[in-house]
């Protein structure tokens, strides 16, 4: 009986990590995953970087964007996505 309460602090521990450090970032990239698998040509986006442009042309794990008023064209990947806007306006619609 003693051996099981011995053990019974660190399980203890290890659910509370899981409830609130492990599932929450599994849920964050899920969603990340999630959105980055659903972009379609002509979404306004925002990348981890801060550059905003406008999708032109979506191959596997290439995305080329628009960017500026003189229509800069750049080639980025897609875990550099970082927000979708033009998506969030339409939902709070």
């Amino acid at each position: 009986m003693a051996q099981l309460q011995g053990l019974l602090l660190p399980i203890l521990l290890l659910v509370v990590f899981y409830f609130l450090l492990i599932r929450p970032q599994q849920k964050k990239t899920k969603q990340l995953n999630q959105m980055r698998n659903s972009l379609a040509v002509g979404d306004e986006i925002v990348t981890i970087g801060g550059i905003h442009g406008k999708i032109t042309k979506i191959k596997e794990d290439m995305i080329t964007i628009e960017v500026g008023s003189d229509k800069t064209k750049m080639n980025i990947t897609k875990w550099a996505v970082g927000n979708v806007t033009n998506k969030e306006v339409e939902e709070k619609k």
